[in-house]
Formats: C-alpha cells, structure tokens, sequence
C-alpha cells in the first residue's frame, strides 16, 4: 500500500479460503489499512464487526467495517412463501460444474449485455463478491441458516421483479448441484424456480477446484441431475477457457453443439450475442425491446452461430 499513489477509501478482503479465520499476516494487513484510514469490506464468515480489536481500531481511527457476508437479524429474514408464483417474466439461473468456473463473470457479462441491447435485465447475487460487486438483490447464502436460504433467493427475485419492472432476471450460481461440499445451487434452484438454465464448465479442469481427490462431472451428468430436479431446461452452455488456447475453445463449442444439441460459447473471447439470441428463441417476449432489431431479426440454430466462429 505504501507505493501507492492515493490511499485507497476501501480495503477489499474478497478471498473466500476454506480456512476458519485469517492469518496472522492478514490480520497485520487489515490493522494497516484502518490505520491508513480505509474502510474495510470483508467477504468472510469470520465477522470483522465483531472482533474487539478490529471494533476499537475502527472507532480510533473513523471507520467503518462491512460484513457483507453476515446475515440480517431474524426478524428480517424470509422463508419460502410460494410468492415467486407472481413473478412472470423469465427469470434463469447461470449455474456451473465447479465452484469459481465463470458463473458470476458470466452472469454479470450477460446482465450487461441484455441491458445494453434494450431488454432490462436485474442480476441477482447469491454470494459475496457479487454483492461487493454492487448487485442490488440478493443474500450471501452459504452464511444463511438452512431454513432461510430458499426464502432469501425467492425474496430477492420477487423484490427485484416488483421494484424494477425487468424483462428478465438473471440468478447467480454457487459451486454446482454435484458437488458433494455444497447445498448452495439447490436452494437457488427451489428458492428462483428458474425457467431456464446456462450452465457453466471448464473443459480442461480435471478436479473439483480446491478438491483434488474430486474429479469433475461431465456437462452431460451435470445437466441430466439439474433437469432431474429443475422443472427448467438447460438452455445453453458456456465455458471457462482456462489452460485452452483459442482453438480448443473453438472445437469444444463446436463438440459441445454437436453432440448435446445445446448454444455454447465463452464470454469473455466470443462475447454473449449468442446468449441473447438463445433467450430470445425461448422468450419471444423479449424481442420487442427497440435495439434488438438490428441483431436479432435473424436467429440462427446453434449450428450455423458456431461456423461464425
């Protein structure tokens, strides 16, 4: 911090390790930046706010801690209501095989872009850097007690639909449906009742990350176990392009369409026009938004969209 510029306003603690509580080397940072005069955003389950040396720093020196990962008071917290029924424009859930593949940095690629494009979308967060990232609906649900994690994802869905009036709402995933440490994509997927799904894979990720004894399931196992237990379709795929070259992104678009039938692209190198386009195949109603004209008047299959590329 010290060959910076500026001194930041904020000291962003965003990692989410598998350990209790910082280290010792952290803690020394964090104690740091309060005295440097930043305030402290932290995205752990260890709650900085509570912590009598972290408390007494931040009046000392006037600033405040964020826990954006501790939950609201009882009283303010939701359980299922069945409420979700009123909500009637479609709203899909970007799960994933594996914890941080590209759910979120899809989801977030993909809510821009349908704004961009005139179809209002509203992004839902279910974890804490989506939160920190600014989204204004949602629950860091893995800090939840089990009764509420449902309510909180449906709560989140209904405000956003009465608040905003969107023509979508897109629902942020959590690790994957398979895997066996987390319980998190089943209560989006009861909690949003999605009416489609994408979903996310990193074609060259042989294990679960952070679980090395873990392999990782195939597209179409993760896909056969959503729609066993999702009334919604897996609309499309995407993927996380880590260890491939350009060219191996190319042919797993390619297989991946071939043999499941399914649009697939990554994001971040082809962008999310055939995203748009696959949603617009399923939501007619979504096409009536003025600036989609000019780029979905034409709807490929995903055939013909992957020999764009």
């Amino acid at each position: 911090m010290s060959q910076l510029p500026l001194v930041p306003d904020c000291y962003i603690y965003g990692k989410a390790p598998l350990d209790t509580y910082i280290s010792h080397e952290e803690r020394f940072l964090i104690i740091e930046a309060m005295e440097k005069g930043m305030d402290i955003i932290n995205g752990l389950h260890q709650f900085f706010s509570e912590d009598p040396e972290f408390v007494h720093l931040a009046d000392k020196h006037e600033i405040q801690i964020k826990d954006v990962r501790k939950p609201p008071l009882l009283e303010n917290l939701h359980v299922f209501s069945g409420q979700i029924s009123k909500v009637n424009v479609p709203v899909i859930a970007v799960l994933g095989t594996d914890c941080a593949c590209g759910k979120r940095t899809t989801a977030t690629k993909l809510n821009k872009a349908l704004n961009d494009n005139g179809i209002k979308s509203v992004l839902i967060a279910t974890g804490q850097s989506g939160l920190i990232q600014g989204a204004m609906y949602g629950a860091a649900i893995d800090a939840l007690t089990s009764q509420f994690v449902i309510g909180e994802i449906e709560n989140a869905v209904v405000k956003a639909f009465e608040n905003e009036s969107p023509d979508i709402i897109l629902v942020e995933g959590q690790s994957a449906l398979s895997h066996p440490a987390f319980m998190s994509s089943l209560g989006i997927l009861k909690g949003s009742l999605p009416d489609g799904i994408i979903l996310q894979h990193a074609p060259a990720r042989k294990f679960r990350c952070d679980f090395p004894h873990l392999t990782m399931p195939l597209v179409e196992s993760e896909i056969e176990l959503i729609e066993a237990i999702s009334q919604a379709e897996v609309l499309a795929i995407t993927l996380n392009h880590e260890e491939l070259s350009d060219l191996d992104v190319t042919r797993f678009i390619k297989d991946y369409e071939k043999r499941l039938q399914l649009p697939t692209t990554d994001v971040l190198s082809r962008g999310c026009r055939k995203l748009i386009h696959t949603l617009v195949n399923h939501f007619p109603e979504l096409n009536r938004a003025t600036k989609l004209g000019t780029i979905l008047d034409i709807q490929p299959t995903p055939t013909q969209v992957a020999q764009t590329y």
